[in-house]
């Protein structure tokens, strides 16, 4: 046989075995399907974070141990955006170029905002289980975005009419870190306790987050006579207003966002986070999914499933079956799926609107009771 059979034949037995995909990385069958796992897995902010990651993984894990998603395992890859806008954008560039199909996060407002064009652009699905400002949405100019929480004007209704009809306050200071999530919720809260005509607002006012020292700001609510703080923005720095507040003697009743309710807060404030009101995601923890996840985040970290659990958890699920019920990881078709399809979940049995919002995600009002953040009936 000559040298040139030889050759032939060799090329011929190549491009069979690549067609039939029986060398490893070469065809469909070596293909993974990408889900980009975004947010704060470091920092002050990583108990928000790695719930989601952990969430995410356990879903996978599921899905991959009943054969993956249309013939195909699911990968992770995580990516640390610390929930700082200037580093959410690498984050974001980094999953690009990484040829993620879709994105669970990122769990920041500030973050996600700072990453939403990238993926914008490069016709990638993002979904957050924890960023709640109102313009990250499909109307505000994101085609690509959704999550499995409700919007910060929702959460901001809802405490202020808690602190106007059911604790009765007349006086209230509210205050914000200038962020998108917490500046946004307090604009919400102020907003509508001006309309309700039942109360003052005394003071609005943004801090500098990560001070030590917010004794200028609580001294101008001692001064202002409030009855009550509503805060916007995470439990790092309302940890520290409530503790020199409780220093100083004031019995002032503090309320915030899902930005604050989060074991993390009552570790670091401990006796001063005591009747301390919080909103964040309505209680499902007797839904049979909810239950089952729980226990398997138990069992497989060994310790309590922390912030947002449930909702990265669903978002997960919700992007797992948008992509099977769509038959592929095609932008519009998950697009369309995502809007037109219903899926069990933790949270509930959900579906999408034209903004991307979840149906049937709410919130709750949640106060510290015994070291424990407890629903207000």
């Amino acid at each position: 046989m000559t040298k040139n059979c030889l050759k032939r034949m060799a090329v011929l037995l190549l491009c069979g075995a690549l067609s039939l995909g029986l060398f490893t990385g070469v065809g469909l069958a070596a293909e993974t399907i990408k889900i980009g796992v975004a947010g704060a897995h470091s920092g002050d902010l990583a108990s928000y974070g790695i719930p989601s990651m952990r969430a995410a993984q356990l879903v996978v894990d599921q899905v991959n141990a009943k054969g993956g998603v249309l013939g195909k395992k699911v990968e992770i890859i995580a990516e640390d955006d610390a929930c700082k806008p200037e580093i959410a954008t690498n984050t974001a560039t980094k999953l690009v170029s990484q040829k993620v199909d879709v994105v669970l996060g990122h769990i920041c407002s500030g973050a996600t905002k700072a990453a939403l064009g990238i993926y914008k652009d490069a016709n990638i699905i993002v979904m957050s289980p924890s960023a709640t400002n109102p313009d990250l949405t499909q109307s505000g100019g994101y085609p690509n975005f959704y999550r499995t929480i409700a919007s910060d004007d929702a959460q901001a209704k809802l405490d202020v009419e808690f602190a106007l009809n059911v604790l009765k306050l007349k006086k209230i200071a509210v205050i914000h870190d200038k962020g998108d999530y917490g500046k946004g919720f307090a604009e919400f809260a102020k907003k509508f306790l001006e309309e309700s005509g039942k109360a003052e607002v005394v003071l609005f006012e943004g801090i500098t987050p990560g001070a030590v020292d917010y004794s200028a700001v609580i001294q101008k609510v001692k001064r202002e006579n409030a009855e009550a703080v509503i805060y916007g923005g995470y439990h790092p720095e309302a940890s520290k207003i409530v503790g020199q507040m409780r220093n100083k003697k004031m019995n002032t009743i503090f309320i915030s966002d899902d930005g604050v309710k989060d074991d993390t807060f009552i570790k670091v404030a401990k006796e001063d986070a005591e009747g301390v009101y919080a909103s964040g995601p309505k209680d499902t923890s007797s839904n049979p999914l909810n239950v089952a996840a729980v226990k398997a985040h138990r069992d497989k970290y060994g310790e309590d499933k922390g912030a947002f659990f449930e909702n990265a958890y669903s978002a997960t699920l919700a992007l797992v079956n948008a992509i099977e019920k769509a038959g592929s990881t095609d932008y519009n078709a998950l697009s369309k799926a995502l809007k037109s399809e219903w899926v069990e979940t933790p949270i509930g049995k959900i579906s999408f609107d034209q903004r991307g919002d979840a149906i049937g995600a709410g919130f709750s009002v949640y106060q510290v009771k015994g070291g424990k953040f407890v629903e207000v009936k």
